[in-house]
């Protein structure tokens, strides 16, 4: 069954977990670079993200685009990393399990704010995704955007390449005034737009909320679209101990966080920053529970 039935009939699906401060718990760069200098760590990573039990993992491509990577000189190839990072993903996937192409933000702005138009960014999402398509991806996720414009282009850039479907993820800042990110877009307006730009789900991850807080973006969402609405939250708020940033919630808080996003409406899961493969485990067993009561 591809990925665009399976999201429309199974219901809730689990993606992994965080990768980036899974990389920096082992003394690594949270960088895609890292599928070239330490494919392995990914690989491992992915690995152990299947044995907690997620349905869908993510490339390790984020902020993998052009744009990105001229701005801040991280001297490496464009389409060798994302196919790297495709082809790491799809390889520690099982036959049951799919593959999203992560697409994350460019760290730049769009004009009047920033110098850059949105047919540069729709070009370099473009390739960006072009490339995760031939790594074999079974779809995008868009995810950790700040900017509903940059987001819009990031979603019709992939809708141009192929046909495969889409998840769209915003990062808010605040539950109040019925959600906003940094940049003031609100989720209700965001999750309408998003829909209609070629996506096939919407929702928030990372940004400056608790899951109990996502949980509050979800069901705004869920009233705007009749699309499926994912929820990534971190592992709590950050907390900077010894100059180090850290997240503290526990699997077991993190999992009850996640129940309260799948009473708001989310039936698509996972975790972001902070998350491990035993928070990714513990709402593998939640819903595992859920199954077997009769409950989903």
């Amino acid at each position: 069954m591809n990925l665009i039935k399976i999201l429309k009939s199974k219901s809730p699906l689990l993606l992994d977990g965080a990768m980036g401060t899974q990389l920096a718990d082992l003394g690594l760069e949270m960088s895609g670079r890292i599928n070239i200098s330490h494919p392995e760590a990914v690989l491992a990573i992915h690995r152990q993200y299947v044995e907690s039990g997620c349905d869908i993992l993510i490339t390790n491509t984020l902020t993998m685009n052009r744009i990105y990577i001229e701005s801040h000189a991280l001297r490496v190839d464009v389409k060798e990393v994302n196919l790297a990072g495709a082809k790491l993903a799809r390889s520690a996937a099982t036959p049951d399990r799919y593959v999203l192409g992560d697409i994350g933000s460019t760290g730049q702005m769009l004009e009047p704010y920033g110098k850059y138009t949105e047919s540069q960014f729709l070009e370099t999402f473009k390739e960006q995704a072009e490339y995760l398509v031939e790594g074999g991806v079974d779809g995008f996720i868009v995810e950790t955007m700040v900017d509903l414009r940059e987001a819009l282009c990031a979603v019709r850039a992939c809708r141009a390449v192929a046909s495969l479907p889409i998840l769209a993820s915003l990062a808010f800042r605040t539950t109040h005034k019925e959600g906003r990110t940094i940049m003031g877009n609100g989720a209700k307006e965001s999750a309408i737009a998003l829909i209609d730009a070629g996506a096939s789900a919407v929702g928030a991850n990372c940004g400056d909320l608790d899951p109990v807080q996502m949980a509050v973006i979800v069901a705004i969402m869920k009233q705007a679209v009749s699309a499926p609405i994912l929820a990534q939250p971190n592992a709590g708020l950050p907390r900077l101990v010894k100059g180090k940033t850290v997240f503290n919630m526990s699997p077991e808080e993190f999992a009850r966080g996640i129940e309260a996003c799948i009473q708001s409406g989310a039936s698509l899961i996972g975790g972001c920053c902070g998350t491990t493969p035993a928070h990714i485990q513990r709402v593998a067993e939640l819903l595992n529970r859920k199954t077997h009561s009769g409950r989903t």
